[in-house]
């Protein structure tokens, strides 16, 4: 059974989001929370939480174990954008967007949900 948590409108650029959540695809959400824990980009504190949400709701909601639960899917689709001004010379000014992301991440205890493409990711080489 899959679960899933969203964190809408996190103060992060989607692409710099994705490169977080491309890291913990395809794998046990107690290894995806470690990898988190100490990269050193700023999205991976967000990212952390939606995954500890996640493992929490499948824990309290389905009675699922937590040492047995994978991270299917995770996505970073893009939320609302602030558009701000900055001046320029000769009295001009030029446009700001400060973009945010909705976080959304899946996880099951079904390791067969895991798609092959992020499977082949986790194994060591």
């Amino acid at each position: 059974m899959q679960t899933r948590a969203i964190a809408k409108n996190v103060g992060h650029p989607p692409r710099k989001v994705r490169r977080v959540t491309d890291a913990i695809k395809g794998r046990r959400v107690s290894e995806a929370l470690a990898i988190l824990k100490f990269l050193p980009n700023m999205p991976a504190r967000d990212v952390y939480k939606v995954v500890a949400s996640a493992a929490a709701n499948a824990e309290n909601n389905y009675s699922m174990d937590p040492d047995e639960l994978w991270v299917v899917n995770a996505l970073a689709d893009e939320g609302m954008k602030l558009k701000r001004m900055r001046a320029r010379p000769h009295g001009r000014f030029s446009r700001i967007l400060r973009r945010s992301t909705h976080i959304t991440v899946y996880i099951s205890d079904d390791p067969n949900d895991v798609p092959r493409k992020a499977r082949a990711n986790t194994r060591r080489r």
